[in-house]
């Protein structure tokens, strides 16, 4: 079995057009059928203000399908640690024998994660947009932007965050990587107001957007909700969506978002991901529609994400 470290990892991945298109994929296929995905196993940790969750799927012709174990320890920037971390262990499709370790640290998590944001906003979001709204300061408040990048033209980010310093942090980073005009909003409602694209970052238990903020042409992409108890979205937001996107309808009602909304939204009234990539179901379709995106992280992405990863250093 090979062992791959986060260091070779990130030399041959990275937040590309490639890449992206393999996420693309890995959605549709999920929706056309014959994809074999469990349900998320999670664990809690409260006493550490922890949690971890074990992922996989198994996608035909793909030489391998990938068990992926992700951590979030969100005490950890205390103890100088990173809050997110994890692995991915590639099997053989054809014989189940252990293929490659990717000591990724998450970063193929991290990857995997802002591209699927990036593909929910090309399909949801207003074509032209100036400026897009973060809320959260972590890597995926950094990572989402970047991978965005890929689907829309833009040269202003407004972000909030609770920690000044942190927010600072975030300012200095994005403006001298990426060329960015990082603005700071007094709070989630300045960045809602202000930004047609935005995206919700943060493992927040009580909702940072309410509806009474929502105007035309919004998209709101919420990818922090991942498990029980988690929430970033007033479930009211969800009555006032002309478009509501989930990547897997199940998942998303047990732990994303829509676990709030249930006695709002049906689930006939969300479309996946995979059903508009595949061309059966339409997503924005006028500038002044309101789009919401409830992403959860699936099997599928791991598995897709870590075959690009082999193939790549294998190349």
């Amino acid at each position: 079995m090979d062992i791959h470290e986060e260091e070779t990892i990130r030399q041959n991945v990275s937040l590309s057009k490639d890449a992206l298109l393999q996420i693309e994929n890995a959605f549709r296929r999920l929706y056309e059928g014959g994809v074999s995905q469990p349900p998320v196993i999670h664990v809690n940790i409260p006493e550490h203000n922890g949690e971890a969750d074990i992922k996989t799927a198994y996608i035909p012709g793909f030489d391998t399908f990938a068990i992926k174990v992700s951590a979030g320890f969100f005490d950890n920037p205390k103890k100088g640690l990173p809050s997110l971390g994890g692995l991915m262990l590639a099997m053989d499709s054809e014989t189940g024998t252990p293929r490659a370790l990717l000591q990724d640290n998450g970063y193929l998590t991290d990857v995997r994660t802002a591209l699927a944001g990036a593909v929910a906003s090309d399909q949801l979001a207003v074509k032209e947009i100036s400026s897009v709204g973060v809320i959260g300061t972590g890597v995926q408040a950094r990572l989402q932007v970047e991978a965005l990048k890929l689907v829309r033209s833009f040269h202003e980010v407004h972000v909030y965050g609770r920690t000044a310093e942190n927010v600072k942090k975030y300012q200095k980073e994005m403006e001298e990587k990426h060329g960015l005009t990082v603005r700071l909003a007094e709070s989630p409602e300045e960045v809602v107001r202000g930004n047609d694209l935005v995206v919700t970052t943060t493992p927040a238990k009580e909702p940072l957007i309410k509806p009474e903020w929502l105007h035309d042409g919004l998209h709101i992409t919420a990818m922090g909700s991942d498990a029980e108890q988690k929430q970033e979205l007033d479930p009211a937001i969800f009555s006032k969506a002309d478009v509501i996107v989930g990547d897997v309808t199940s998942q998303v009602f047990s732990i994303g978002e829509l676990q709030h909304a249930k006695n709002i939204i049906k689930e006939d009234d969300v479309t996946e991901l995979g059903k508009i990539l595949s061309g059966d179901a339409t997503g924005r379709t006028k500038d002044q529609q309101v789009t919401v995106a409830d992403l959860t992280g699936t099997g599928v992405q791991d598995t897709a994400i870590a075959n690009y990863a082999l193939e790549r250093i294998q190349a």
